[in-house]
């Protein structure tokens, strides 16, 4: 049976223990220098005055977490389609969202709420750097129920007019989740982890190895036997096999490492089509489940790196509307370890077709040479001059020098061969990356703004610089064919001028 959302309604009765749990957590961060205090003295401290101040503690915040339930409604004004939530003890709050404007509606469990039996309900628009509406704990049936009725994507249009089902007509079709079209199996998730986020590993591995040679240098005088031992170790190893025996290590706690994260974040993770959305859910220990409107999404970036095309899986990533750079890399919707072929359903879904490249621009061979010059010359040149001027002893570590050079050049030699623009009616495609290869696809009806620039000495060789701005990032291309682009830019323009797609 549907709920009637138009009349006030409450969270679960038991999501009082989950306001109760979350204030006591936030008391806890707030006064932990207290309590660790305390808990060091605990044998010095009056034991019956201690337990009547935290009866009395807990029992203020139980009665504040009852209060708060209490005071905690939602609804749907179907009137003004607008989502209303009024919360407070003694400060009211009344908060209205306009249900056009609601970007994404995520559906998260906690391990508290896990174990109560509630979920948590975020809302969250385009229009601000929080979630805009919050429900801490109901269950997942209503969660499912109004998560629907919020991104209601039933649309009609008829001329220049939009009509859609009203709250009453889609009472009894709210939604059934379907059986999930796209399910990401842990052998997948196995692969993703084999084959991504090298180099956030290895920079938490070196920070956590960093934090412990620092410790180790200072042990007391007691513990040199120790620090002799490790030195003739050393020495009697050849520096050869030490290279080699922590080159293995590091490679093999780093797959360890990336295993563990990709399948704790993305562990069971399914994809519903849900009344021309996609449902996403996924969690090992806090569950998330979230709705994605196609016309809301800005920019999709499908990710593959060598090894992902030989096991044939890819990476995609959905950037929505968001309100600075900071958001945009926490609201991303990462979608792991899925097939070509899912992936071009997954495209297809959102973009209505499978987007195709269409004219290629390719930025000119300038491009190398500058970036050769900043990554390796620069550094070149520090080098020498503080070897020459400052210490000498630097010197000693020359033999990186080609290492670097090699390793440095290739990179930059295969950012510059992967670097391509590639236009066409209907999207824009971005390509770049050394290793990962990076497609950023977007709509030119997406565009908010176009900026472009070209150096004085550029214009002969008629080349420039372009940024297409939109709400859920920039995408960049420099020194490619600036007639080219300035065509595109004037239609580019007229589109946006021209554009009715609701996608805020």
């Amino acid at each position: 049976m549907s709920t009637d959302f138009s009349l006030p309604q409450r969270q679960s009765v038991v999501g009082i223990w989950v306001l109760f749990f979350y204030s006591l957590q936030r008391y806890a961060r707030a006064f932990w220098p207290i309590i660790l205090i305390y808990a060091f003295r605990f044998n010095q401290v009056n034991k019956i005055y201690l337990f009547l101040v935290l009866f009395a503690l807990l029992a203020v915040i139980g009665i504040l977490s009852y209060l708060k339930y209490l005071n905690f409604t939602f609804a749907l004004d179907s009137e003004n389609k607008e989502f209303i939530i009024n919360e407070g003890i003694i400060n009211k709050t009344k908060t209205a969202i306009q249900l056009s404007k609601i970007q994404q509606v995520n559906i998260n469990q906690s391990f508290i709420q896990r174990l109560i039996g509630v979920y948590e309900l975020n809302v969250d628009t385009a229009g601000s750097n929080k979630k805009e509406g919050a429900i801490k704990a109901i269950s997942h049936e209503l969660a499912l129920e109004l998560k629907s009725r919020l991104l209601e994507n039933d649309f009609k249009v008829i001329g220049n007019d939009t009509e859609t089902m009203s709250f009453e007509e889609t009472d009894n079709k709210f939604v059934d989740v379907a059986e999930p079209f796209l399910k990401i199996s842990f052998l997948s998730l196995l692969k993703v982890g084999i084959t991504s986020n090298y180099g956030r590993s290895i920079a938490l591995l070196l920070l956590f190895s960093s934090t412990i040679y620092e410790n180790f240098l200072k042990f007391g005088d007691e513990d040199n036997i120790y620090k002799e031992q490790f030195g003739n170790y050393i020495d009697k190893n050849l520096v050869l096999q030490s290279i080699l025996v922590f080159l293995f290590w590091l490679i093999f706690i780093v797959l360890i490492v990336n295993i563990f994260r990709t399948v704790f974040k993305y562990f069971n993770y399914t994809i519903n089509r849900q009344k021309g959305s996609l449902l996403l859910s996924f969690g090992l220990i806090s569950t998330k489940s979230t709705i994605l409107k196609p016309e809301k999404v800005q920019i999709v970036i499908n990710t593959r790196n060598f090894f992902q095309k030989k096991m044939g899986i890819l990476e995609l990533k959905i950037k929505q509307a968001t309100n600075g750079e900071k958001e945009q890399k926490g609201s991303a919707i990462d979608i792991p370890g899925c097939s070509e072929a899912e992936g071009e359903a997954i495209l297809s879904l959102l973009f209505k077709k499978i987007p195709t490249r269409g004219l290629m621009l390719t930025p000119n061979w300038r491009k190398l040479i500058f970036s050769v010059f900043l990554t390796i010359g620069l550094p070149l040149f520090a080098f020498i001059a503080i070897g020459t001027y400052l210490d000498s002893s630097i010197f000693e570590y020359v033999f990186i020098v080609p290492v670097y050079i090699v390793y440095i050049g290739l990179i930059q030699y295969f950012k510059y061969i992967n670097n391509r623009l590639f236009i066409n009616d209907d999207f824009i495609i971005r390509q770049s990356g050394a290793w990962d290869i990076k497609k950023e696809i977007i709509e030119p009806s997406k565009i908010q703004a176009v900026s472009t620039s070209q150096l004085f000495w550029h214009k002969k060789l008629n080349i420039g610089s372009i940024t297409l701005h939109t709400a859920g990032g920039d995408i960049a291309f420099q020194l490619g064919d600036y007639i080219v682009l300035k065509q595109y830019i004037n239609k580019w323009l007229y589109e946006i001028e021209t554009s009715d797609s609701n996608w805020m």
